[in-house]
């Protein structure tokens, strides 16, 4: 029987205690973003309870390697996080490995095999369609910046254009509900390109 509770409280005490604020975007907030858009991409694609447990464990543990080493390869340490600490909440070692699949199929260009790993996919990804576009993307901005990633608005909204030009949503609820706003915000990317040459 697992513990979801308990397990949301570890990982929202964890992320707290190691929070950097150099981080902006790959925080708490993030998190419990892609747990809550998770849920409700679950719930309309119809994917059962057990499912949906695992969904919930590996949109709590996608990003937790951010915290612990960077972004190089952190879905792999997010991997590693969730193996040491799932045990603890009732997780058996199929269903570990099971959320470490699900959390593989995040990393960029992501790869989902499954409705669960779509689901997840287009959670971690579903401010891009929605009025918090600037905003969120704001605070990736501000990281890749302190990361020494990028140094400039002109190479983040680049970077944007690429990326928005190759993302495609893999829900049917996010292809309705989330695509026709990121095409508006993708244009909104382009014309600034042109206006500011």
């Amino acid at each position: 029987m697992t513990d979801l509770r308990d397990m949301h409280a570890f990982v929202v005490r964890w992320m707290r205690e190691h929070d950097d604020k150099k981080m902006p975007y790959h925080g708490l907030a993030h998190t419990l973003d892609v747990v809550e858009s998770a849920m409700r991409i679950a719930n309309a694609e119809g994917i059962g309870n057990e499912e949906m447990d695992l969904l919930n464990a590996a949109a709590l543990f996608h990003d937790t390697g951010h915290q612990i080493s960077g972004p190089k390869n952190h879905e792999e340490v997010s991997c590693g996080f969730a193996r040491e600490h799932l045990p603890q909440f009732g997780f058996d070692n199929i269903q570990v490995e099971r959320i470490c699949q699900l959390i593989m199929a995040t990393r960029i260009p992501q790869s989902p095999f499954d409705k669960t790993s779509r689901a997840l996919c287009d959670a971690d990804l579903d401010y891009l369609g929605r009025p918090d576009f600037v905003s969120k993307g704001k605070n990736l901005f501000d990281e890749m910046r302190y990361r020494g990633d990028l140094a400039t608005q002109r190479e983040w909204n680049e970077l944007q254009d690429r990326f928005l030009g190759m993302h495609h949503y893999h829900t049917k609820y996010a292809k309705k509900n989330r695509d026709p706003a990121k095409k508006k915000h993708h244009e909104q990317v382009r014309q600034w390109l042109k206006d500011n040459p």
